[in-house]
């Protein structure tokens, strides 16, 4: 049976739905089968989740965090969750515009519009479940890999270690945790022009909020004038400078962990890409950042013991 049919006759929503192929528009993912389903004048997003995806993705989590997000007013309805597989049905956003790393540079008002949708994420006081630990996740991606015998990129073990202090200064100076998406992808905001919607829950927890906006950095390829846009917007103005810090910090931490996604995907033959390439080029970058004296002051700045 056809996966796209099998999946619509588990969901109410869709039990009228013919399974015409004019109804039916395939959507971006590197991880998950994402459609377009248009039913009796509704428009759907249906995800049917990859093979593979449950070593890595508790769906029970991800149901739960994703109805929240909706409830903050930052993403869709979700419509139908069934958290033996991950199988979701949404709302779709009409009159949005997929985000890119090109599109959030070029667009006016882009990386405000995104730190808005942020900061009222992270402002919401109903808590996401999963803490959104970086260096645990860390460990078990790299134990979850040695089991699946992968080679990691050279020296990688050697840069886990240097972040060790990095692993000190940010529980030293740690704040409150908020809702955070943790993978902000810029395919995963979607701007109309007034406001950014956020979708994609899959890797969200309670986590420090800067987090969001240092990876959102590196993804959409920010230069300094869209990072300060965004900051300003988040803070409503001149950003506290241990703030500054642990957005930079994370920027080379975020890359440290989606080093070892990107070696996920490569053990489970994700057709998507080339995601050795993917994991090297981003452990690359990581070395870079952490070599960047912008690195050092930016420790300085949120208070690191440095030894």
């Amino acid at each position: 049976m056809d996966p796209i049919a099998a999946a619509a006759a588990r969901i109410p929503e869709l039990q009228n739905w013919a399974g015409d192929a004019a109804d039916c528009q395939r959507l971006g993912g590197l991880t998950n089968l994402v459609y377009r389903i248009d039913v009796n004048r509704e428009r759907y997003l249906l995800r049917i989740a990859g093979e593979g995806t449950e070593a890595y993705i508790d769906r029970g989590v991800e149901a739960h965090n994703a109805r929240v997000a909706a409830a903050a007013g930052v993403s869709a309805e979700v419509l139908f969750f069934d958290e033996s597989d991950g199988l979701m049905l949404a709302r779709y956003l009409d009159g949005c515009a997929t985000m890119t790393p090109d599109s959030f540079c070029t667009t006016p008002g882009a990386p405000e519009r995104a730190a808005v949708a942020l900061k009222r994420m992270h402002e919401f006081t109903k808590p996401f479940k999963f803490r959104f630990e970086l260096f645990s996740m860390i460990d078990d991606y790299l134990a979850t890999l040695n089991k699946l015998g992968v080679k990691l990129p050279d020296g990688y073990h050697d840069v886990v270690k240097e972040a060790d202090v990095v692993r000190l200064a940010v529980g030293d100076t740690a704040g409150p945790l908020a809702p955070c998406h943790c993978d902000p992808l810029c395919e995963n905001f979607l701007d109309n022009g007034d406001r950014m919607w956020i979708v994609d829950w899959e890797y969200s927890g309670m986590n420090d909020p800067m987090w969001d906006l240092g990876d959102l950095s590196v993804e959409a390829g920010f230069e300094p004038e869209h990072d300060e846009a965004m900051l300003r917007a988040y803070c409503g103005g001149r950003p506290p400078d241990a703030l500054r810090g642990r957005m930079t910090v994370y920027k080379a931490m975020c890359d440290l962990l989606w080093t070892l996604w990107g070696l996920m995907q490569y053990a489970n033959d994700n057709p998507a890409d080339d995601f050795w390439a993917y994991a090297t080029n981003r452990f690359e970058r990581c070395k870079a950042l952490m070599n960047n004296p912008e690195f050092g002051v930016a420790m300085d700045a949120i208070g690191s013991r440095r030894v």
